[in-house]
Parts: C-alpha cells; structure tokens; sequence
C-alpha cells in the first residue's frame, strides 16, 4: 500500500500547478492532504478529476482556512471528523479512517503563529491529539500523517541555532509535544529508516528558500510500533512542486 501526506497550501491554487500529473506519478492507493483552504463543495469541484477516487473532506468553518482531505482507492470501514473536542473541532484539522487492520488519521497541527500567540493552544492541542491517539491504538495500529508543524530535532531545519525559541515550529514546548508522541510508542518512520539523512518537506516562500534549500521537515508518519516489521520505505519527494510543501511516501505492507 502507498500512502502519500502533502499540504497543498490551497487546494484551488496547487491544481493549476500540475497537481493532477503528480498525483498520477505518486499513484497512491490513499492521499491525505492538509490546508486545503475551501469548503466541501470547492474542495469536490477542484477535485473532479479524481473521482475515480473516494473523497472524504473536514472543512474549517472560517472560509479558506485550514482544512483536511482524504482521497482512497478503496472504501474506508468507517469515516470520523475532528477528536470530538469543542474547541479543538472547527478547524478541519483531522479525518480518521479505518481500514480492516489500521486506522489512518490525517492531520494538520495548528501553527503557533507569527509571534508564538498561539503557543499555549498548540501544546493545548498536542497534548488533546496524544490522548485521541491513544484511545484509537486501543482498538487497532495506527498510521498518523500530515503536517505536525514542528521540527523534532536540529537535524531536521537548516538554521537551528537562529529558530530555537524564537519561531514557529521550533520552540522547546513544540519540540517537548513531539517527544511526547514517539515517547508514547510512536515512531517517526523517516527518522526510524533514514537515520542522519538531512531532508525537508516545507520552505519558505520568501529568500528563494526552496533554491536554496533552506528548509523543515515538519510533514511525518508516525505509526504504532507493532506496524514497523510492515514498513517498505518512508520518504521525501522534493521533486514535486507546487506548494511550499513537498509530498512524503509511506510504503507498507498491510
């Protein structure tokens, strides 16, 4: 089974850029995208041309914010929206789905915001989505992709020094909900397969940061432990374009 995870940064404005030509080459058997910035009936207009595909969709209440979609070669056992947490469920940031021997769950962390403002409900809201995790593992093993808006350790942004505490995405109370995750019994399936590897899933639009390679790895698979002896490859796609996000590929046997 492939399963691809992308943040498409808007998913009206990523299909005038050969988004449909990359989803062909990836040929996922499921495609868990994140920001898709539209509400349902945008979101199933943008995404005719692949309707030979099941499309599931959590829409944010504010228009053109956030948003999470999966679309799956096969019918899912089951569909579920959100973590059933009022404050935590207006955004469109989760979809979980079952499969006969997993659950999929798609997710698209909040950011903590320009100024950090948003700091104290984002570890609000790890901590919430740790918890929703665990009671999901009770039932069955679970794969969890999207983008986590973190990078876990130095290796994983070019400018780690110059971040820490100071930006979004690599503050020591983000970095302490990752930890929290793989402490949990997740495993970071890039991390756990490519050990010193330096690659990233997310520039900047400004400074030609993508030419440049100055980049984040905030987009992962984790997984339940008991799945890893499943797991073919975990990898990065910078070669696809289209958002200031690259796709990443989970290849498993299940």
């Amino acid at each position: 089974m492939r399963i691809v995870s992308w943040n498409v940064n808007g998913i009206r404005a990523i299909i005038k850029k050969e988004f449909f030509e990359s989803v062909n080459l990836l040929d996922p058997d499921i495609l868990c995208i994140q920001e898709i910035k539209a509400q349902d009936s945008e979101v199933e207009k943008a995404l005719l041309p692949l309707k030979d595909k099941q499309l599931y969709i959590n829409s944010a209440e504010k228009k053109g914010y956030s948003g999470t979609a999966i679309l799956s070669k096969s019918n899912p056992i089951s569909i579920g929206y959100d973590m059933g947490i009022s404050e935590h469920d207006a955004e469109g940031r989760v979809i979980c789905a079952e499969y006969d021997n997993f659950y999929l769950i798609n997710v698209y962390v909040p950011n903590s915001g320009q100024k950090l403002e948003r700091l104290p409900y984002r570890s609000k809201w790890d901590a919430d989505f740790l918890r929703f995790l665990k009671e999901k593992e009770k039932i069955k093993p679970l794969i969890v992709c999207g983008d986590f808006n973190v990078a876990h350790r130095a290796i994983d942004l070019k400018n780690d020094k110059s971040n820490y505490n100071k930006t979004a995405g690599y503050t020591q109370i983000e970095i302490d909900g990752m930890d929290n995750f793989i402490n949990s019994g997740f495993v970071d399936s890039f991390r756990n397969l490519n050990l010193d590897e330096v690659a990233y899933t997310y520039w900047s639009y400004r400074f030609k940061a993508r030419e440049r390679n100055t980049g984040w790895r905030i987009d992962y698979f984790l997984t339940s432990k008991s799945l890893l002896p499943k797991i073919k490859s975990s990898q990065i796609l910078p070669e696809f374009f289209g958002s200031d996000h690259c796709p990443i590929l989970l290849e498993v046997d299940i």
